[in-house]
């Protein structure tokens, strides 16, 4: 049933595709078939004005030498930290054993529907 509604769907695509097509193709038939129209007269050129002209950059040679950056002086030792005693944790408790888990009650049986059976046939 699926399968039949998509192709369904897709034969009414390919439907409407098709239907505009034709009626791109008439309005392209009709625009063709239109008397020439009169020429568009040539507008005069408009005049450019002229751009400024780029300034000369400076070259490497008249450039001013780049500054130089002061010596850095030696930075002082750092101090020597005393030393740091162990830590020791204390030992760790006895563990309980983990209790065990109730077990879960079980569900008595239902008692079933005691069904008829049909009467018999001749």
């Amino acid at each position: 049933m699926a399968s039949s509604s998509n192709y369904s769907i897709l034969f009414l695509i390919i439907a409407l595709f098709s239907l505009s097509s034709i009626n791109t193709s008439d309005a392209a038939r009709g625009l063709l078939q239109l008397p020439n129209l009169p020429t568009i007269p040539s507008l005069p050129q408009p005049t450019m004005p002229q751009l400024p002209k780029i300034p000369n950059l400076p070259t490497a040679a008249t450039l001013p030498p780049l500054p130089t950056l002061p010596t850095a002086t030696p930075l002082p030792s750092l101090p020597t930290l005393p030393a740091v005693p162990k830590m020791t944790l204390p030992p760790m408790p006895a563990m309980n054993p983990i209790p065990n888990m109730p077990s879960l009650p079980t569900i008595p049986n239902i008692p079933t529907i005691p069904t008829l059976s049909p009467p018999p046939s001749n």
